[in-house]
């Protein structure tokens, strides 16, 4: 049996995709907490995200990212990390995903927890 989980090459991410995929609050939060809290290549547990609902519904929500080529999700052991695919997505789509992250922000500030709200976890900020 194999982790591997199914990721579009950079080339065959689709734009109908990626806005169906950011069609969603919940879906644009969790964009909006990688790219704030998770730059740099690190990488976030899907813990993070339980603020925003159940675990089920969060599978859900993040397997939708995965597979419109937004997130990278990485199996490690029991965890899932989770990475936003920005280099990916500015080659792709220049300056959309700042576009993107933009506007999310000003259609719902606060929207995105700030890093005292989230659980400890080891190389993040705090």
């Amino acid at each position: 049996m194999t982790n591997a989980l199914y990721h579009p090459a950079p080339e065959e991410i689709a734009l109908p995709a990626v806005l169906a995929a950011l069609g969603d609050e919940t879906r644009l939060t969790i964009i909006s907490m990688l790219a704030r809290f998770g730059e740099d290549e690190r990488n976030m547990t899907c813990s993070y995200f339980l603020s925003l609902g159940s675990k089920t519904a969060l599978s859900y929500h993040i397997g939708k990212l995965r597979e419109a080529g937004i997130i990278y999700v990485r199996p490690e052991g029991t965890k899932r990390l989770l990475s936003l695919r920005r280099t990916d997505l500015e080659k792709r789509f220049p300056g959309f995903l700042d576009s993107i992250l933009a506007s999310a922000a000003q259609l719902s500030p606060g929207a995105v927890p700030s890093s005292t709200e989230f659980p400890k976890q080891s190389g993040l900020p705090s």
